[in-house]
């Protein structure tokens, strides 16, 4: 599937150089990015001990894994330095606490970041897979807040490491036909609360890969806006792209033995999405006129060492091009939904993009599923 957010005629020129903002009316532009993460950073080996594992297969999983800290919630030690393993409901309850004390500091730095504040947010979609909540983290954030009560509202849950594409596709689209009121996605996954700790492989793979953290992106459509230091890009297009064939492949599912939900990953996803993407990836810049060689900024989702090996072979990328997602990677782990918004904040932190430029925004998760959205400086 494709969705064209670009108003008629937009895309028709889109290898036009330099476009001006003024040629595009009603595309939004991402005006604002905030993220945030948990308190307490980890490296490898402090989890492993932190756990007492001895395994030298679990180990090596860790110790590998491209990855040198992330942010964790880990349960307190006992009175003989032990942690134990938390029930659902104690999961449960750190999810919401962590979801609330992460999505409400994305939030405020991404708003700072646009320039606005809370009084001027119109629309929320808020993106978890990490925990349940009725009602969803969107209301508990405008009470929490004290957002404005008429602000309108979306919860994306349980889709997963991609759904932060998904929701941008549904904001993007409200904030079109919305000109001059600001919309905001906001991912929040509190991985800490989806651990489930044994001696397995399956949860060794799981538990090795995965960090807190949040990201906000806002949109605003329309004209009237000052210009800032930074291009604003617009969001042209998206595409999308299921393999049915691989639909159980990563999962977040109730495990009987532990009397809890536990993810899964199946070893091959890395070799399943790097198949698939050259697909999806020339389904969106199909009827742009644009070839990979004219993106100029690739803003990947920090899936694991070898799922992003898989897409820069498949892509033909470089390492230059994944450096912000192998860096969010190095610092993070895995933060799931809001992943590419956090190598999309490191690249304006570099302040190396120009107006006329072209960027592809890419995750992927369970379904399994690739998104993909194209935008322009």
């Amino acid at each position: 599937m494709t969705t064209d957010i670009a108003p008629p005629g937009v895309l028709d020129g889109v290898r036009a150089p330099a476009t001006r903002r003024s040629q595009l009316p009603t595309a939004p532009r991402i005006v604002g990015v905030g993220t945030a993460v948990s308190a307490t950073s980890y490296s490898q080996r402090e989890v492993l001990d932190a756990f007492g594992i001895t395994d030298p297969k679990v180990r090596s999983v860790f110790l590998n894994s491209a990855i040198e800290r992330r942010n964790l919630t880990l349960p307190a030690e006992d009175a003989h330095g032990v942690r134990a393993p938390e029930s659902q409901g104690d999961l449960l309850d750190k999810h919401k606490a962590l979801a609330l004390e992460m999505g409400a500091e994305a939030l405020r730095v991404c708003l700072k970041s646009a320039g606005a504040e809370l009084a001027d947010l119109r629309h929320l979609c808020c993106v978890t897979s990490t925990g349940f909540l009725t009602p969803g983290l969107s209301a508990l954030l405008i009470r929490e807040l004290g957002i404005d009560r008429h602000c309108g509202r979306a919860d994306i849950v349980g889709m997963g490491c991609n759904a932060g594409l998904n929701a941008l596709s549904v904001e993007a689209g409200w904030a079109a036909s919305h000109p001059g009121e600001l919309a905001v996605v906001l991912c929040v996954e509190a991985c800490s609360a989806a651990y489930a700790m044994d001696s397995t492989m399956r949860t060794a793979v799981v538990n090795s890969l995965f960090g807190d953290g949040a990201a906000a992106v806002a949109l605003l459509a329309g004209e009237g806006r000052e210009p800032t230091a930074q291009p604003e890009p617009a969001v042209l297009k998206f595409a999308s792209c299921i393999i049915p064939d691989a639909v159980d492949a990563m999962r977040y599912d109730w495990d009987r033995a532990q009397g809890r939900f536990s993810f899964f990953l199946d070893p091959q996803i890395p070799y399943v999405v790097g198949a698939h993407a050259e697909i999806v990836v020339d389904r969106l810049l199909d009827g742009t006129g644009l070839r990979r060689s004219d993106i100029r900024h690739w803003l990947v989702h920090s899936g694991g060492k070898k799922v992003i090996d898989a897409v820069v072979v498949n892509l033909g990328l470089t390492r230059h091009d994944v450096r912000h997602t192998v860096g969010v990677l190095r610092d993070h782990g895995n933060v799931s939904s809001g992943s590419f918004l956090f190598s999309y904040e490191r690249l304006l932190e570099e302040g190396v993009t120009r107006p006329g430029e072209y960027g592809v925004l890419m995750t992927m998760g369970p379904g399994s599923t690739i998104e993909t959205a194209l935008i322009r400086w």
